[in-house]
């Protein structure tokens, strides 16, 4: 099997949970660094990609990376290759499907549930979410979940997007948490890093919860006759 490709986009992104469960479940992966500016890999026989977080929203396309990912992940949705789109990345899928993406009126950090309409997919969680931006539901897209804030979940035909952080550890969304701290303070929070640190109790809930998500993408990204029963 080739590997599927992960676009990360920053050293303070990492694929965490969802590297995890690629290895726990033998699909061998390669980390593609989108900031450094340099080209995507080929995508001929990938059994899938997965764009990560960023610190940009696809309406950036001023930005050379964020033009390039759109233009790739464009490319991955015309090849008929699967996408996981977290956060960032499911905003990137959203606008490439045809959707849109927005400033949020009330950010989401830290821990919150959703509203599935498929639980055996998508758990209520909590689940931990680091945005500012969210997206529109892209036409044709089921939605699969949502919150009072947000949508938070859509599939497409073998892709999926999702506006949370499943592949997420409460010490990755610190960091990000550390990196905020002139934009939390302008909406008034002072501690970030209790964000996510007040949760640290949902954490195991939320790993099997991530490695069922991602079960689940996988067992739609294959080809039937791949499939197991």
């Amino acid at each position: 099997m080739r590997a599927a490709l992960i676009l990360q986009h920053g050293e303070s992104g990492p694929p965490g949970l969802l590297a995890e469960w690629a290895t726990d479940r033998g699909i061998p992966i390669e980390v593609h660094l989108s900031d450094l500016g340099e080209p995507h890999p080929a995508l001929d026989g990938r059994p899938f990609i997965a764009t990560l977080g960023s610190r940009y929203s696809p309406v950036d396309r001023h930005v050379p990376e964020v033009a390039a990912e759109l233009e790739f992940v464009c490319a991955a949705v015309a090849a008929g290759t699967p996408v996981l789109g977290l956060c960032y990345g499911g905003q990137l899928l959203a606008t490439v499907l045809g959707g849109s993406v927005e400033h949020a009126p009330q950010p989401e950090l830290g821990w919150h549930r959703v509203e599935s309409t498929v639980p055996d997919l998508i758990a209520e969680g909590p689940w931990l979410q680091w945005h500012y931006d969210r997206f529109s539901l892209p036409p044709s897209a089921q939605l699969l979940a949502s919150s009072p804030r947000a949508l938070q979940a859509f599939s497409h035909g073998p892709h999926l997007g999702v506006q949370f952080h499943p592949e997420s550890t409460i010490e990755i969304v610190q960091g990000w948490a550390r990196s905020d701290g002139a934009r939390l303070a302008a909406i008034g929070v002072t501690d970030g890093e209790a964000l996510p640190g007040a949760g640290r109790h949902h954490a195991a809930a939320a790993r099997t919860a991530a490695f069922e998500l991602f079960d689940g993408f996988w067992h739609r990204a294959r080809p039937p006759e791949r499939r197991n029963p």
